[in-house]
């Protein structure tokens, strides 16, 4: 066929931990490579990703977006494997809650609780990132806004992240993840119920919409699960990358901290550099030629965000962290019907705890970093940091 064939895998602890330097190999191979490992194609450059993203008739996300059968054979459950018209009428419920006017109206309760948290931590003079912060504050925020019960909300972050191994090929990673899936969607199922949610919050909203008729009652799980699942871990994962990144960058924290109205940008520029969801896969639905490739239909095509984020054919010097560069085109929300619906929660999220550190802290020192391996995800296990 003339496409490049892949022999690393891209799903190995050690490319998981670290995989900007194969990202920037396989962008130098080619456009679209093959993996004959996980019968997939792998488009790793930042406009054929982009294309396949808003071509969602081709690209289809109804058949799943993993790589294994189990996972894909439980598409349509909730929005993020579902395509039109089924899609939309789903997200409809969530796009109430999350569009930007009514945000904006949590950012009084996203503020005070950043500040709480931060003023604690800054006073003990180090702290984990992950657990002490990121983990915290994205679970209380979105248990809050969602109304959830308070039993079980300790797990929910561990849970979640075993979840999107799931997304991950048939390998040890994933196999040993599905009983923390199922307790995840056991959570979301006997737990997170119309009895036992707060009324007049997003979660008992989605119930309401069920009674209302505008959604399938047995969808309302899985929109919940939009919140728990995916609403949770990814932010964590946004924050203390960014902190990671500032503790790097002493002269960009020092710039943010002077000038707040580059907080926009900084939040989209740690997107880019380091995406929370690294890859997703979609079903091709017809015969389709991606750059130079033609793709056979009922092809499993595996999209790199990270990669695509870092193409030096869409952004200039892609490896240099630049809060000044404010990439409003980066790609790790995705793209087309199936951009993340929790976008502006997620970075007001960040923006909120951002702001309440840049009040409090001159320099951070990371003291010591680990980086998890997740079969879709990319972040941090551990970041201890001492801040002056």
């Amino acid at each position: 066929m003339g496409i490049p064939e892949l022999d690393i895998d891209l799903w190995s602890d050690d490319v998981l931990a670290d995989p900007y330097p194969t990202y920037a190999r396989l962008r130098e191979l080619g456009a679209v490579l093959y993996s004959p490992r996980w019968d997939a194609y792998i488009v790793p450059r930042y406009d054929e990703v982009r294309r396949v993203l808003q071509d969602w008739e081709t690209f289809s996300s109804a058949q799943g977006v993993g790589l294994n059968d189990r996972a894909n054979g439980m598409a349509g459950r909730g929005i993020l494997t579902t395509d039109p018209p089924l899609h939309d009428t789903r997200r409809r419920v969530l796009n109430t809650q999350l569009v930007p006017r009514e945000v904006a109206r949590h950012h009084e309760f996203l503020a005070d609780e950043a500040v709480r948290l931060v003023t604690m931590l800054v006073d003990r003079g180090s702290f984990d990132a992950v657990a002490d912060l990121a983990h915290p504050y994205s679970v209380q925020v979105v248990s809050d806004l969602c109304g959830l019960p308070i039993e079980g909300r300790e797990h929910l972050i561990h849970r979640a992240s075993a979840a999107f191994d799931t997304f991950g090929p048939d390998n040890d990673r994933c196999r040993g993840a599905w009983e923390g899936f199922r307790e995840l969607y056991d959570y979301a199922t006997y737990f997170a119920t119309p009895e036992r949610l707060t009324p007049g919050r997003w979660g008992a909203e989605i119930y309401e919409a069920a009674v209302d008729g505008v959604v399938e009652p047995d969808a309302c799980p899985g929109l919940v699960l939009a919140y728990v699942w995916a609403g949770m871990d990814t932010t964590v994962n946004a924050i203390s990358a960014a902190v990671s990144l500032f503790a790097d960058h002493p002269d960009q924290w020092a710039m943010l901290r002077s000038d707040r109205s580059l907080m926009t940008s900084a939040v989209n520029e740690v997107l880019r550099i380091q995406p929370p969801v690294q890859r997703f896969t979609r079903s091709v639905t017809r015969e389709v030629r991606l750059a130079a490739e033609v793709l056979p239909e009922g092809a499993r095509v595996a999209v790199l965000f990270g990669s695509a984020n870092r193409d030096e054919r869409r952004f200039v010097e892609p490896d240099r962290f630049d809060i000044t560069r404010n990439p409003t085109d980066h790609l790790s929300f995705g793209r087309g019907v199936h951009r993340c619906v929790g976008a502006g929660l997620a970075q007001e999220e960040m923006k909120a705890v951002l702001d309440a550190l840049a009040d409090r802290v001159e320099r951070f020192d990371a003291v010591d970093r680990s980086w998890r391996c997740n079969n879709a995800l990319h972040g941090l296990e551990q970041l201890t940091v001492s801040v002056a």
